[in-house]
């Protein structure tokens, strides 16, 4: 029962990861053409998002490489869902 719950919570963390990676891209990415130095905009926001994310997987994973499995289907899973949310389409 533990192990259920602990796969459970890893893929919430996933999810929880996914929004906030995405979420930032889709915000930078929006942000881009007011830019001042659209450059270093790209290049601070994916620094922080990258280091956020890979510091939430390794904490997730704690050793056991199962866990980290679990996180990134909940991770991309989400990417899956907020592409089709915020689409090409849908920002035209």
């Amino acid at each position: 029962m533990a192990a259920t719950l602990i796969f459970i919570l890893a893929f919430a963390a996933g999810i929880g990861l996914g929004i906030f990676y995405f979420g930032g891209l889709w915000l930078t990415v929006r942000r881009l053409p007011a830019a001042r130095h659209p450059v270093l905009l790209s290049f601070c926001s994916f620094f922080c998002r990258m280091v956020v994310v890979l510091a939430g997987f390794y904490f997730v994973m704690d050793g056991h490489w199962q866990r980290l499995i679990v996180c990134m289907l909940g991770f991309l899973g989400m990417r899956s869902i907020l592409v089709r949310h915020w689409g090409p389409e849908k920002c035209i």
